[in-house]
């Protein structure tokens, strides 16, 4: 993959799938897979649906802008917002990091990760939050359990299952593991840097500044067992 699809700038590695009534952009590698997934959880009695696929570099950006400035929330590790006007701009950088991917370097930018989760089971009147209660205690628990069975069977993983100091766990978050390996050992930290200096950010002089440990403590650091 060219330096432009990895960071999410180009999708011409992607391709159109429809996934149940969406259609959603999908890397020519991981289409088979993920429909087959869909399928055998749809027959185990869940509806799956994907929250959240492929995100464009500038969409990343934007999030993490918003952050940047004030305009969206910034959590503490317990979830909780955090004042910005008290966070000096590492502070915000590495709380940021905690919970949403640098732009450029979010394994959505692939088209081999989803945020997924089980229609059938989201209570009448509600909108999924994406936080952990949903699926290790609350109304996704039975189909988190299906997928952690489940996942391996189709080439699917976990890459944020654990707490590894980094990225916070993401119990909805699935990743193609051959395709998204693939990925992340294509994208070194000057891929990175060249990226992000050609379409900069709200404090990405500081990300640039740091990127070695950026990139070993949230880009680097996954759950890589299946």
């Amino acid at each position: 993959m060219t330096p432009s699809e990895l960071t999410g700038k180009s999708e011409r590695h992607l391709c159109p799938t429809l996934v149940g009534q969406k259609s959603f952009l999908i890397h020519q590698q991981v289409s088979d897979d993920l429909l087959a997934l869909k399928a055998a959880a749809d027959d185990a009695g869940f509806v799956f649906n994907i929250a959240s696929g492929f995100r464009d570099y500038q969409r990343q950006a934007t999030i993490w802008n918003n952050k940047m400035s004030g305009h969206s929330a910034i959590l503490d590790h317990a979830s909780q917002p955090l004042e910005p006007s008290e966070l000096s701009e590492a502070q915000k950088v590495q709380a940021i990091l905690r919970w949403s991917a640098l732009p450029g370097a979010s394994r959505h930018h692939w088209g081999s990760d989803f945020d997924v989760f089980d229609r059938r089971a989201l209570p009448s009147g509600e909108t999924l939050k994406l936080e952990p209660w949903e699926y290790l205690s609350g109304h996704q628990h039975a189909f988190y359990c299906w997928l952690k069975d489940n996942l391996n069977n189709f080439g699917f993983f976990f890459p944020y299952q654990q707490d590894l100091g980094g990225v916070a766990p993401e119990p909805w978050h699935i990743s193609h593991y051959h395709t998204a390996t693939q990925c992340l050992d294509a994208l070194t930290p000057e891929c990175l840097a060249q990226e992000i200096k050609q379409m900069p950010y709200l404090g990405s002089e500081y990300v640039l500044n740091h990127l070695d440990s950026i990139y070993t403590d949230y880009i680097a650091n996954i759950h890589r067992e299946r």
